[in-house]
């Protein structure tokens, strides 16, 4: 039974605006908590004193890096639709209250070494909570808040926040890593606090609530089996035997695959359930499903881009333009802010045009430029020339833009008002697994194309340098991923790589001194690095150009209507009950009538 309560914003003129304000502020706060702490690893580890390049450490590396992106993911659906059930904003206000706690929670580690890891894995879990409260249900209360004609513009300015934020956090990161690796927890705290305090005062119920019970079977399954395949694809990245990638673990083959089959069964639940968590005929309409399509391959490429931008900026372009290793975060996050510009200019400007002109044009048109700045970043040399770089990232952030506004207006006007948390809660799980799942699939892919050329380029390279033979081999056969965390942390990947064998004491102090300086590494990588940066960039060029393509598939400009309709036939209605002009088809309250696929 549905229950529809008062539409405030038509008594209260500015509830708008204000959903608009807050929710962009709870958006901003949780995807830069989702990259502030890939920037800051290097500090946070130093300040409980644990080094995260030694075997033992990885997972704790992993799981701090990936644990908050992992659960968000994970929840994101089951907390739309517990909004839809109970109330959006009861659970986006409630998601507020779970970050900040989580947030007080890291900054006050009590513990150093592993026990100081694991205490803010679980404290940044439960920051992933709240990060999914109100990822699920802030796109839905602006959904609720704006009319059809101005959710464009509404929705890309928040995800424009979404998707911009996860940079900002990489200069917010940077700068406050140098004050005291707390600080890059303890700034979330105040932000947290006034967020809290003024949705719970401000904000208030203006959709359709869908009378239900919680779909336990559904979200159970859900959750074990998302959980299962990032969690593979998590430890995938880490070596395995003799081999230096680990998705030939039975492990990781096992959680994959296992993972998949509870997914499926998800989808069996879902079908037969009276009141399932996700109401599986959404997927019948083609804006959504063909939006979600262009949006998961989307996070997938952005997220990868971000990625290698940072090794390749860190681990090579900076140190060998005189930025000290320590200093590299910092400058990366720097030298990045093109791609936040382009975001910052082109979101909002193609929410509001979609708006009038509809999502296909401008989000098929933004992946396009996407798919393009990839190949021109193949083009690049290793040691570029700067404003070569900011251009094709700029664009790449103009691309960005113009899909991700237009996507998820087109992707939340298609649905049922009762639907409108899940479908959220779908688009939150989307970005969140999209951004997971570049990680694994990236860092492999580069992981790969090093393994190639780097034990070559290493063991020439050492023993030109009065290294023995033998520890060259030592050290060109071990594990590449060795290497390239090092280089994404702001490590010196010599000093890492030569300190165990104790091998620098054994050359001359002139060798020594090439060897861990600044230019050694950077240029001795640069040929197999660009050689694992073909392939990613080639894949994620290809993964672009198919989510266009999606993109395109969507069909024309499509708003579902959820007021009443009488049994009087227009001459604009079709059989069907789908009523079409020229650039908009209408469907009434219903996402099972025909000619919406």
């Amino acid at each position: 039974m549905r229950t529809r309560t008062p539409f405030l914003s038509k008594d209260h003129p500015h509830d708008k605006w204000v959903a608009l304000s807050n929710t962009t502020l709870g958006m901003l706060m949780a995807t830069i908590n989702a990259s502030i702490v890939i920037i800051s690893l290097p500090a946070i580890f130093n300040g409980i004193g644990l080094n995260p390049l030694q075997p033992g450490n990885v997972s704790y590396l992993l799981w701090i890096l990936m644990g908050y992106m992992l659960i968000t993911a994970v929840l994101v659906v089951s907390f739309g639709r517990l909004g839809d059930i109970y109330g959006r904003v009861r659970i986006y206000n409630l998601g507020f209250v779970v970050f900040t706690v989580g947030s007080i929670g890291l900054s006050l580690d009590p513990f150093r070494a592993g026990a100081g890891a694991m205490w803010l894995i679980v404290w940044r879990l439960v920051q992933g909570v709240g990060g999914a409260m109100l990822f699920a249900n802030s796109t839905a209360i602006l959904t609720d808040a704006f009319p059809a004609h101005r959710r464009g513009m509404a929705l890309g300015v928040n995800q424009v926040a979404a998707i911009a934020g996860s940079f900002i956090g990489l200069i917010v990161g940077g700068f406050l890593a140098v004050v005291d690796w707390r600080a890059v927890f303890i700034v979330s705290v105040p932000i947290g606090i006034l967020g809290t305090v003024w949705s719970y005062r401000s904000l208030h119920e203006t959709g359709t609530r869908t009378g239900a019970k919680l779909d336990w079977p559904g979200n159970l399954a859900f959750a074990v089996g998302l959980t299962a395949v990032l969690t593979g694809i998590t430890y995938g990245i880490q070596p395995y035997g003799g081999h230096s990638t680990g998705w030939t673990s039975p492990w990781v083959l096992g959680a994959i695959v296992g993972g998949a089959l509870v997914l499926v069964l998800f989808v069996g639940i879902e079908l037969r359930s009276p009141a399932p968590m996700l109401n599986m005929a959404l997927f019948r309409i083609r804006a959504f499903s063909m939006g979600n399509l262009a949006g998961l391959l989307a996070a997938v490429g952005r997220g990868g881009l971000q990625f290698m931008l940072i090794i390749w900026l860190q681990g090579i372009w900076l140190p060998l333009h005189g930025y000290a290793y320590q200093d590299t975060p910092l400058w990366a996050g720097i030298y990045m802010l093109p791609i936040t510009i382009g975001f910052l200019i082109a979101g909002p400007v193609s929410g509001m045009l979609s708006d009038r002109f509809g999502a296909r044009g401008f989000a098929s048109v933004g992946l396009l430029i996407v798919s393009g700045t990839f190949i021109a970043l193949l083009l690049l040399p290793v040691d570029f020339s700067y404003w070569e770089f900011a251009l094709i990232t700029g664009l790449s952030g103009i691309g960005s833009g113009m899909f991700g506004a237009p996507n998820r207006s087109a992707i939340m006007n298609s649905v049922p008002a009762g639907e409108r948390g899940a479908a959220s809660g779908v688009t939150g799980t989307v970005q969140n697994a999209g951004s997971s799942l570049s990680i694994g699939v990236f860092f492999s892919l580069l992981i790969v194309g090093l393994a190639s050329a780097l034990p070559d380029a290493l063991r020439t390279g050492l023993t030109d340098h009065g290294i023995s033979a033998a520890t060259a081999d030592q050290v060109a056969g071990l594990p590449p991923v060795g290497s390239l965390f090092a280089t994404f942390l702001g490590y010196n990947p010599m000093q890492s790589l030569l300190g165990p064998t104790g091998a620098l004491g054994t050359v001359s102090p002139a060798d020594a001194a090439t060897l861990t300086g600044q230019e050694f590494f950077p240029q001795l990588v640069s040929g197999p690095f660009h050689h694992g940066l073909v392939v990613v960039f080639s894949v994620a060029a290809a993964m672009s150009l198919i989510g266009a393509i999606a993109s395109l598939s969507r069909g024309g400009r499509y708003v579902h209507d959820d007021t009443p309709h009488d049994d009087t036939r227009h001459d604009d209605t079709r059989h069907d009950g789908t009523r079409r002009d020229d650039t908009t088809v209408v469907l009434p309250n219903t996402v099972s009538g025909g000619g919406v696929g």
